[in-house]
């Protein structure tokens, strides 16, 4: 078991970040490790989960950071009330097994059997146990601080309550220019913070998540289900009723997705970082997936054929065995754990979103620990295209240790002439994951000035085990504090 603090920074605490063979080995049956870290500088809602396996399926929670003002303190209206909306992915199946047997065979473990809010599936679902519907009660006109968190393995979610609307106030922890809308987009990974007036007529209303599939021409199996819970006025619901169902939007609806996404900007405030305007590295970073040959390990996986991967820039990401790849750069020992090569174009330029392009040549990638090195204080801009290969689809691709700047997003291949011009340098949205969009691109921005090694991967478990992930290597700055510190004494040893 491992324990990773998601979009906490871990600033001087590096060795608390928790992704498993990154920043430590993981925790032993019957062992035990102390995570020690502040959260200096942030406030919002983050989370927690397991970085090991698909153990996350089941560990994880809120993480509210609050400001030193309270609820005064924050840029927008105080709520009446604050209410914790975590979203979830469940299995009948023992969920370590059904990683485990993906893993030897090389073929992606089955979609979940229930969607949940707050742990509960709703009432859209034939569940044996009685009570497993998660109760909201709202008094009319008072207005709720949604803290909105996507923990599911593998699947974005539509999010809206029936007769109800929203203003998004923040974004994995940064706040946003109050936005309105009927509909909330989170990938996994991802929070949202939005206001919502109980200003509907007294009765009772139903909350619903409901999958988004972005895969064209298809992505893998998923669940066709909704999760439900219940928003019931005070005083004023006629509990026999059955609740109002929202309308919810169409499984594949990249465009409300797109809208959603594209559309939030930062709020700027006085102190809080902005956008650097000069860089220092630029990179072209292709993400999707692929096929490779079936690893020595898997042992159930038919060799007569190449298995599922991905990849980022044609290099399919595993995680080194023996040591850690934070103990291996502080000690200078990397040889056999990891390679300072990860390339910053892809190996060769295609036309990354064409149907054309989807050939057994182009889909093959091979199996690598490959890091890029950074200097301290750095500023990186990244393209992120996603490729036609297999199939195109939008990744949650996720930063540890820093947050970023999303620039521009679009759809299709990516053209420097054409997007720079769109870039917003003013006020764009600051995250930590980004949903790259289905067959398009997304532009990052971010300053290293956090040494340690920060893993950059997917959010779908799924595609994280098949490789689509990287890890950047921060070297130490000029002074003691903007250096990475000593391993803690019980570090977990492997």
């Amino acid at each position: 078991m491992t324990i990773h603090w998601h979009g906490i920074f871990q600033r001087g605490s590096q060795w608390a970040d928790g992704p498993a063979m990154v920043t430590q080995c993981p925790v032993q049956p019957g062992g035990n490790y102390t995570y020690r870290f502040n959260v200096t500088g942030q406030e919002g809602t983050l989370w927690w989960h397991a970085h090991f396996s698909f153990l996350r399926a089941t560990v994880y929670g809120a993480l509210i950071i609050l400001p030193r003002g309270g609820a005064e303190a924050y840029p927008f209206t105080k709520p009446d009330k604050e209410e914790i909306v975590m979203f979830g992915e469940w299995w009948n199946a023992n969920v370590f097994d059904l990683q485990q047997m993906a893993l030897l065979t090389g073929i992606p473990a089955g979609p979940a059997d229930a969607y949940t809010i707050n742990g509960k599936p709703g009432d859209l679902y034939n569940c044996s146990a009685p009570n497993q519907t998660h109760m909201f009660e709202a008094r009319k006109n008072e207005t709720y601080l949604l803290r909105i968190i996507n923990a599911a393995l593998n699947t974005p979610l539509f999010f809206k309550v029936a007769n109800h609307t929203f203003t998004v106030v923040a974004a994995d922890a940064c706040y946003t220019t109050p936005y309105k809308t009927g509909v909330v987009v989170v990938g996994p990974g991802q929070t949202v913070d939005a206001l919502m007036v109980a200003d509907a007529t007294a009765g009772r209303y139903y909350m619903a998540a409901s999958p988004y599939d972005s895969g064209i021409p298809s992505g893998p199996p998923f669940s066709k289900t909704v999760a439900t819970a219940v928003l019931e006025y005070a005083g004023g619901a006629n509990t026999t009723s059955p609740p109002a169902l929202p309308q919810l939007p169409g499984f594949n609806d990249t465009n409300t997705a797109h809208r959603f996404l594209s559309n939030l900007t930062a709020l700027v405030l006085p102190g809080k970082p902005t956008v650097p305007l000069a860089v220092d590295t630029r990179m072209f970073v292709t993400v999707g997936m692929g096929v490779a040959d079936c690893q020595p390990e898997q042992t159930l996986c038919n060799r007569s054929r190449t298995m599922f991967a991905s990849s980022m820039n044609n290099a399919s990401f595993v995680p080194p065995r023996s040591t850690s790849m934070l103990e291996a750069h502080y000690s200078n020992l990397t040889a056999g754990v990891y390679t300072r090569d990860f390339p910053d174009q892809p190996p060769i330029l295609f036309d990354y979103t064409a149907d054309a392009s989807n050939n057994a040549t182009m889909q093959y990638t091979t199996k690598s620990t490959k890091v890029r090195t950074l200097r301290y204080n750095e500023t990186v801009e990244m393209v992120l295209q996603n490729t036609r290969l297999i199939a195109k689809e939008s990744h949650p691709m996720h930063l540890h240790g820093f947050n970023f700047f999303v620039l521009a997003q679009g759809f299709g291949n990516y053209n420097q002439t054409t997007a720079a011009p769109q870039f917003n340098l003013v006020n764009p949205q600051e995250r930590n994951t980004v949903l790259v969009p289905t067959g398009g691109w997304a532009v990052i921005r971010f300053v290293a000035d956090n040494p340690g090694m920060w893993y950059m991967h997917c959010h779908f478990e799924a595609h994280l085990d098949l490789g689509l992930g990287m890890v950047f290597e921060v070297q130490d700055g000029p002074t003691l504090d903007t250096s990475l510190p000593p391993p803690p004494k019980d570090l977990p040893q492997c």
